[in-house]
């Protein structure tokens, strides 16, 4: 029998005989003495990558990601790397999440991303300064990353197949969406990783069954990353309750105990994470539970309030994001069902009946929020490697018929180098449509990480002063890239929601952290507006606004730029206006040349630091001088 038609009951009985001494043998005459032959080295199968060189490679793509991905979503500055901003440098923005009226945000989850800033701080050789703060969270979250993801991708290798394990590291390394998930400070992203070990921890059954460790991972990546992302380990749970049913009652007694072990381990983190945010919010909370309330059972409106989406919306977003590959994702099951039914080729290491395990868990997240009228790019981050996966079964599928060379096969025909070029073209436009993708996101929207950048030359900025933000309030990327004693602050836009208020500055007699547990004024969770929040023109150092020739210009959102009477231009960079760039342009990099399609090329605009001009002493005061008077 070849590995390929091993079952699961053989693989089952296999691990119990393992464990199984076997009976003393009789005694047999020696045989002459004969010289010991050398060990023959196992060989790899064709496809075999080593789990350390998967490793590096991913994590070489995520450290590029870490260094030039734009953030995507503002949700990522305000709600984590501005409180984290507070925790390590005493002020910051603070939205109505954090509020402990409302407590929908953890404090264990920010706190950990916290005590990693210290490294820039410890470190001197890094060069100081709050940027690389920044990027060090980034680079170790790439870090993390890229250890759950070799963790799933050496299980794959073992349990079902090394060229779909080599695929699923593929899409992982190269995809525009893990180059923005992968680094991304977000719970979903958090969520994304566990949601990896917990895939790796149920399909290792070498050596016995991981239930208690599969428990425990999906565990994490739901109360400490995203409570949703719990739906995921459905599938893998009801292949453990069905396995518990079949076998006899030690079988089951054991099944029990080692599901309870993974509550246990669970609750026993659940519980550090409510000691952490009691803590900070100075009262009993359970977040994950408060962030479930307000998703699900909100009577207010919830995150509806935010927008909402056709339920095509994550189709277009995941072609973006993985195109090709998206579409082999979800032809994946049909193809598994295809392949058993018809005893088509590409048998894995495992049955039919544990890949539609595994299948299922891609499919029952997309259909769960395609149902959600509020959809956000990020919601599906925690899917990712369960679509990477799915895309890689897919893909082996069809690449063990195409390489049929079975005369009864109609494909072996086809001579096996015209299928080798067809082969070598579909990996070498899926790497095309990635790099397109990737360089396009990175060129077009790079501005608001890089315009802060003169703002800690010498003399050019100093304590106290402000940098406000109007219509590109959205975009400001956090105080990690203003200069100490430098603060944000926002104008009023045409935008008339909720913006974030600060974090309570109280020092004396409030102890540690008080903007954790100080109530903030004008915090409500209906994204009305709050007119406290806004300071006016004129106490702005500088001000960060575009301009976009599709930019409309009214009264709340001038062209600042224009007024040269009051401010200066500190630095501009191109900025893409997506109202006018057609949809190739929109959609990845077009190089700027004249055999280039107007039609086809980008449209720029001008994202701009600028700096208030120094009036002389007579203007500045705003009196009539002694030789008007005289």
């Amino acid at each position: 029998m070849s590995s390929t038609d091993i079952n699961d009951g053989s693989m089952r009985q296999r691990f119990k005989a393992s464990n199984v001494q076997s009976s003393p043998s009789p005694a047999i005459p020696k045989a002459p003495h004969k010289k010991k032959q050398p060990l023959r080295q196992p060989i790899n199968p064709p496809y075999h990558v080593e789990p350390i060189i998967a490793f590096y490679v991913l994590f070489f793509a995520h450290v590029i990601a870490a260094v030039l991905s734009p953030i995507q979503d503002c949700d990522e500055v305000f709600n984590y790397w501005e409180p984290t901003h507070y925790l390590t440098h005493g002020h910051g923005f603070q939205t109505w999440e954090y509020s402990p009226d409302f407590a929908i945000r953890s404090w264990a989850y920010t706190g950990v991303h916290a005590l990693i800033t210290l490294v820039g701080r410890v470190l001197p050789f890094l060069g100081g300064g709050k940027a690389v703060e920044f990027y060090g969270v980034r680079i170790a979250l790439g870090f993390v990353c890229a250890l759950c993801e070799t963790r799933l991708f050496s299980k794959i290798s073992a349990a079902l197949n090394p060229r779909i394990a080599v695929t699923f590291l593929i899409i992982m390394a190269t995809s525009p969406g893990m180059f923005h998930a992968s680094v991304a400070y977000l719970p979903s992203s958090f969520a994304m990783y566990f949601t990896a070990l917990g895939m790796a921890a149920f399909m290792d059954w070498l050596g016995g069954l991981r239930t208690a460790q599969g428990i425990f991972c999906f565990g994490a990546g739901a109360f400490l990353g995203w409570p949703f992302a719990a739906a995921m380990a459905i599938p893998f749970l009801l292949e453990e309750v069905v396995l518990g049913s079949l076998t006899d009652t030690e079988g089951f007694i054991a099944l029990f105990w080692r599901t309870v072990d993974g509550i246990v381990r669970t609750l026993l983190l659940v519980a550090i994470q409510m000691a952490v945010d009691g803590f900070f919010y100075k009262k009993i909370v359970l977040v994950p539970w408060n962030i479930v309330l307000y998703n699900v059972f909100s009577g207010s409106g919830g995150p509806d309030l935010y927008g909402t989406e056709p339920w095509h919306f994550y189709l277009r977003n995941l072609f973006l994001n993985f195109h090709v590959w998206l579409l082999l994702a979800l032809a994946s099951m049909p193809l598994l069902f295809v392949q058993h039914f018809s005893q088509a080729k590409g048998a894995t290491r495992s049955s039919w009946l544990r890949g539609v395990i595994f299948l299922s868990p891609f499919y029952i997240w997309l259909a769960i929020f395609t149902l959600q009228p509020h959809k956000e790019e990020r919601f599906m981050y925690p899917a990712y490697p369960a679509l990477a996966l799915n895309a890689a079964m897919a893909l082996h599928i069809i690449l063990a018929n195409i390489g049929s060379t079975d005369p009864k096969d109609s494909i072996s025909k086809i001579p096996i180098q015209l299928r080798f070029m067809g082969i070598l073209g579909f990996m070498a436009a899926a790497l095309f449509l990635s790099v397109f993708r990737i360089i396009g996101t990175m060129t077009a929207f790079h501005a608001p990480l890089a315009i802060y950048q003169p703002l800690h030359d010498p003399g050019m900025s100093f304590p106290g002063d402000t940098v406000c933000l109007g219509k590109e309030w959205y975009r400001f990327p956090s105080h990690f890239f203003l200069p100490a004693d430098v603060e944000a602050k926002f104008v009023k836009s045409e935008f008339s929601g909720l913006l974030p208020g600060e974090f309570s500055k109280a020092n004396q007699g409030f102890g540690l952290f008080p903007g954790t547990w100080l109530v903030p004024p004008g915090m409500n969770d209906q994204n009305r507006e709050d007119i406290g929040k806004y300071t006016d023109l004129k106490h702005c150092n500088f001000l960060v606004d575009s301009h976009l020739p599709s930019t409309e210009i009214t009264k709340l959102e001038p062209n600042y730029a224009s007024d040269t009477s009051t401010w200066e231009k500190v630095k501009c960079l191109l900025f893409l206006d997506a109202s006018k760039t057609g949809i190739v342009g929109r959609l990845g990099w077009l190089p700027d040349l004249p055999f280039i399609p107007a039609t086809f090329r980008r449209v720029h605009g001008e994202y701009c630091l600028l700096k208030r001009k120094k009036k002389a002493p007579q203007e500045r005061m705003n009196i009539p001088s002694i030789e008007t008077l005289s």
